[in-house]
């Protein structure tokens, strides 16, 4: 079967005024299609770069990344945005909910970019939130959430577009215990009975045994 992610010689370096700091070298791997993914590594050896290259955040200076056949560095920035709304689920460690939008809206953002019309865009915010756990809770804000949920409600966002990947840099990272098993307990769910393909940074070694294969970065490199 044709991998859903192939990565093949990337590099990225940042440029601290005339200071090169190569993050990334000659990074090379495969990642199955419904396949979970741990990447493991201490700070500052580049996982979130490797994770927003694969997501068309970030672009390599060097080589390749096919999402689903699609070459993400070649794209332009138009290009690239309408990628990610359609390909694309973010979790990220902070939730990122707007405040003053209810759980619903908070959830609906990525769709008001598509020509679902208003009705079809409720039926999706509402399956979603179901998948999460979190039906009851879509009028309220996100203050009136706990951690958890916040971050469940965050995790409806990144499907309700029925992406092709779902990235998620440290998802579990500012939860406590029990609410970290829960997240993690939904991103298995996801996973297994909806076939998604999950691409997780992470330094909780509890979170990477959830995933399927753990992929450790060191200085840049894939060990």
């Amino acid at each position: 079967m044709e991998p859903i992610i192939a990565i093949r010689d990337l590099s990225k370096s940042y440029y601290r005024e005339s200071l090169e700091i190569p993050v990334l070298q000659n990074i090379s791997m495969d990642i199955a299609r419904g396949e979970f993914l741990a990447l493991m590594g201490p700070s500052g050896s580049g996982k979130t770069t490797l994770l927003n290259l694969i997501a068309g955040i970030d672009r390599p200076d060097a080589g390749s990344i096919l999402v689903n056949g699609t070459d993400v560095p070649t794209l332009n920035e138009s290009e690239l945005a309408e990628w990610r709304a359609q390909n694309v689920g973010f979790v990220f460690q902070f939730y990122n909910l707007l405040p003053v939008l209810t759980a619903f809206e908070n959830v609906e953002l990525p769709l008001l970019l598509t020509p679902l019309t208003k009705k079809q865009r409720r039926e999706h915010v509402e399956a979603a939130l179901g998948v999460v756990g979190l039906g009851d809770r879509m009028n309220h804000t996100p203050k009136q959430l706990s951690g958890g949920q916040e971050q469940r409600v965050a995790i409806a966002r990144a499907i309700v577009t029925d992406p092709t990947i779902i990235v998620a840099d440290e998802p579990t990272g500012d939860l406590d215990k029990r609410s970290a098993e829960e997240i993690l307990a939904l991103l298995e769910r996801l996973n297994s009975a909806f076939e998604k393909t999950i691409v997780m940074v992470t330094h909780d070694p509890r979170a990477a045994d959830r995933a399927h294969v753990q992929r450790h970065l060191e200085k840049g490199e894939l060990l």
